[in-house]
């Protein structure tokens, strides 16, 4: 018994189009001819295009199909490569997930951060820019302990956060000694927070200057003044400290 091509696709469950896209890259063999010249496919031809629907099931492109069709080497090293993708892809989907399962529990908006989801509550609309500009900026670890860190000092961020632009000198002054002590505290559990990190590729640099016109951007003067006073004070306590040691 022969089949015509759309008996053949309909017994697959393909299409003409596909099978003859099969024909023109060589994937699959063309039948023999009937003498009104339709094709004829046999049982041959069927099980060799069952073969290949199965493979692409599987995701091998019909370009790789092609490439190992005369070697059984060639086609395990290629399911070996196919099946790495399929895994970093599933790793990559499944951290997806977990972001999105991170998103639902705290109901966080699209500005927070990954991974500060539990702490969005603390932080302000300039606290978020900040650090999603960081990101740009800190490793993996870096952002892990700015998470930590956005955590536990909440008290002295209050007072920060109101802080008015018009700020008197005694308050700035006040608001900066109490960062100051948080930022000593900081800087001796996280060393890598006492500097920001050397900047060693042009995206980097980039990444820097706009980390610190953030700042600029995002805070009042009073605050900035704070900024800076805090940051000079805790590194005079380090070096103090360092020196009675």
């Amino acid at each position: 018994m022969a089949w015509s091509t759309r008996q053949l696709a309909d017994l697959a469950g393909t299409t003409v189009k596909t099978i003859r896209y099969y024909h023109a890259i060589g994937i699959l063999e063309e039948p023999a001819r009937a003498v009104n010249g339709y094709k004829q496919y046999g049982t041959v031809h069927l099980v060799s295009l069952l073969r290949i629907k199965r493979l692409r099931e599987l995701g091998l492109s019909a370009a790789e199909i092609q490439a190992t069709a005369d070697s059984d080497g060639d086609f395990f090293d290629t399911v070996r490569e196919l099946d790495a993708r399929l895994a970093a892809s599933i790793e990559r989907q499944q951290k997806v997930r977990d972001d999105l399962a991170e998103l639902l529990t705290h109901r966080t908006g699209p500005d927070v951060p990954v991974g500060f989801e539990s702490v969005a509550h603390s932080l302000t609309g300039a606290d978020r820019a900040v650090i999603s500009i960081s990101a740009l900026l800190f490793e993996e670890q870096g952002m892990r302990d700015l998470r930590d860190i956005a955590d536990y000092h909440q008290d002295a961020d209050a007072a920060f956060n109101e802080l008015p632009a018009d700020a008197d000198a005694e308050t700035v002054r006040s608001v900066a000694t109490r960062l100051a002590t948080v930022l000593r505290t900081i800087h001796e559990t996280y060393p890598g927070t006492r500097d920001l990190p050397r900047p060693t590729t042009l995206r980097e640099t980039e990444a820097t200057h706009a980390l610190i016109q953030a700042l600029t951007d995002l805070y009042n003067p009073a605050q900035i003044d704070v900024l800076q006073q805090s940051y000079r004070l805790a590194q005079e306590g380090s070096t103090s400290e360092g020196a009675g040691g």
